[in-house]
């Protein structure tokens, strides 16, 4: 699932090639959008909140989620597509560039002015102007759940994936299923926007500040293997608010106590 610094690194690629320009082609192929139609109008800009996607264009801001496995690329007018034609559920073109959304979810269209309906109830971003990370030390310290699950609760905390819940809760010693009240909350948003802002602008993500294939990480996706610092076999298992949205959790049994 693609974490949020994935989404605004897309938000900025998209903002580069529409902003300040004239929409020549706009096509929602989706049933309950699909006769909008944003042709003449300008793109204000576009960014992310989150995990999700805002194209504010002329009055009108298109909302798009990735979820497990959207994307949105970007071609120069009438290059040839990636990905084939029946997976594009919206795009968003003009004189120089056609973007294009593939496999998205939670497509709408609303007046710019009624956004808060699709994202007001996100918690803070790490990665927007607005980042308030006492308010999002706040709202973690009050969840009695166990701190992985709050932590991928996106109204706590606006754009942390189970990548990063995992390697956060490794960095900072805490067993996955310890309550979240029963932290430091403040130390944990420190240091997970800290990673996430050192991961927004790099190609490839990394947590222990090497990149190369099959370094990146302390704890994901790692079960049975050793554990870097103390040699110890990572172990995974699974969390989540209900049992239709379970995440893999990884840890140290030594290191995360």
């Amino acid at each position: 699932m693609p974490e949020g610094d994935t989404v605004h690194r897309a938000a900025k690629r998209l903002n580069d090639a529409l902003a300040g320009e004239e929409v020549t082609w706009f096509e929602l192929r989706v049933p309950q959008v699909a006769t909008v139609d944003l042709r003449g109008m300008v793109v204000h800009d576009v960014v992310a909140r989150g995990k999700h996607l805002l194209h504010r264009i002329g009055e009108w801001t298109l909302h798009s989620h990735l979820k497990m496995e959207g994307e949105w690329h970007v071609y120069p007018r009438g290059g040839r597509w990636r990905q084939p034609g029946f997976r594009a559920r919206a795009i968003v073109g003009n004189a120089e560039w056609d973007t294009v959304g593939f496999d998205l979810a939670d497509i709408a269209v609303v007046p710019t002015r009624d956004e808060a309906q699709l994202v007001g109830h996100l918690g803070p971003d790490p990665l927007s102007d607005a980042w308030d990370p006492a308010e999002a030390a706040r709202r973690l310290a009050a969840d009695d759940r166990a701190v992985h699950v709050a932590l991928l609760d996106q109204r706590n905390v606006a754009g942390f994936g189970n990548e990063y819940a995992n390697e956060i809760l490794f960095v900072r010693g805490i067993l996955p299923t310890t309550p979240a009240t029963q932290t430091d909350a403040a130390a944990i948003i420190d240091l997970g926007a800290r990673m996430i802002r050192a991961n927004r602008d790099r190609s490839g993500r990394t947590f222990t500040g090497d990149d190369r294939p099959g370094r990146s990480t302390w704890v994901y996706r790692r079960e049975n293997r050793p554990c870097r610092r103390c040699g110890t076999q990572i172990r995974a298992g699974s969390l989540g608010a209900d049992p239709t949205r379970e995440r893999n959790t990884f840890w140290c049994p030594a290191c995360q106590t």
